[in-house]
């Protein structure tokens, strides 16, 4: 009879057990994976997303799903997935907006230095300079240039406060040191068509918002502004090499999970991604959207984003920058 009671108390014990284990302790992933992405489905980060979702919905054998929750300069999304559980079922495709964020809402109710751990850091889309035709200008040196002989007449589009477009235009304001007009838009569309215009004289700026109008000489491609020069453009300087030193200005989104998501569940995550960005297909179709395929490990990624985070909050306070 006691044996009979120990073997039912074991029992007992081992079925309460396996109820309470942490659900990283079974099989990962057993159920669809979300992405939550913090803007309006058709940009170039739900594009990401979506794109190298599939590929990792492919290799982990379970749905990867994107949801759109756009909104607040990217906050509610991100709020969304602070709060979520963290069993690497929630993530979030996170980006420089983030870095900024930290700095141009200093009241958010989660802390994205703290509240997230890096997974891996999917690319980098490097900003070009570009101006209308009108502008006599064809290099830096000269913009530059022109910009020191009539200062305070050329202005640069920016497509919001704390945009890439903005902290671009500014950074470039201070490396040249000279005297140009920020003109702030509700977005990038509002900004290129008044720049096609003339309405204002030059432009940070992705590659798709302007590769048509690069492409048919409705403005003027000057630099770019990543460390190297682009595939795309072979024959366009930097704009370090164009006489500003260590002049980057580049968009990242990388994948990001709630603080507490088990190791175990991030090195898998970031394994996958690694790999779907070495494939050739991949790298293909992110260099066609102007975006730099990356798949680095959860540390380097990590060091990126503290790195941002002091670089843009130095520069959003130098500028005077704040929250419209």
């Amino acid at each position: 009879m006691i044996r009979r009671r120990a073997v039912a108390l074991l029992l007992l014990l081992g079925s309460s057990l396996l109820t309470t284990l942490p659900v990283h302790a079974t099989e990962y992933p057993n159920r669809p994976i979300k992405i939550i992405v913090p803007w309006p489905a058709g940009g170039a980060g739900d594009f990401l997303a979506r794109t190298v979702g599939q590929r990792m919905s492919e290799k982990l054998s379970t749905p990867v799903l994107v949801e759109n929750r756009p909104g607040a300069a990217t906050n509610i999304g991100t709020q969304a997935v602070a709060s979520a559980d963290p069993d690497g079922y929630t993530l979030l495709l996170a980006s420089s907006n983030n870095a900024v964020n930290v700095t141009l809402y200093p009241k958010l109710k989660f802390d994205f230095a703290k509240d997230f751990k890096p997974v891996s850091n999917l690319g980098l889309a490097p900003n070009v300079l570009v101006a209308h035709p009108s502008v006599q200008a064809s290099t830096v040196q000269e913009l530059i240039a022109l910009a020191r002989k009539q200062p305070g007449k050329l202005t640069y589009a920016s497509s919001g406060n704390g945009s890439a477009a903005h902290l671009g235009g500014e950074k470039f304001k201070r490396a040249a040191q000279v005297d140009i007009l920020g003109v702030p838009y509700k977005g990038a569309a509002p900004a290129v068509t008044d720049l096609l215009g003339g309405q204002v004289s030059m432009m940070f700026t992705v590659i798709p918002v302007t590769l048509a109008h690069i492409q048919t000489n409705r403005l003027k491609l000057l630099a770019v502004a990543s460390a190297q020069r682009l595939p795309q453009f072979p024959n366009v300087p930097t704009v370090a090499e164009s006489g500003l030193p260590g002049f980057e200005s580049s968009i990242w989104y990388g994948i990001v999970a709630p603080t507490a998501t088990p190791p175990a569940i991030v090195a898998k995550l970031q394994k996958v991604i690694a790999e779907s960005l070495k494939e050739p297909a991949m790298i293909e179709k992110l260099m066609a959207q102007g975006t730099l395929p990356i798949g680095d490990t959860s540390e380097h990624f990590a060091t990126t984003i503290a790195n941002d985070i002091r670089g843009y909050a130095a520069l959003i306070k130098s500028a005077g920058i704040t929250a419209e």
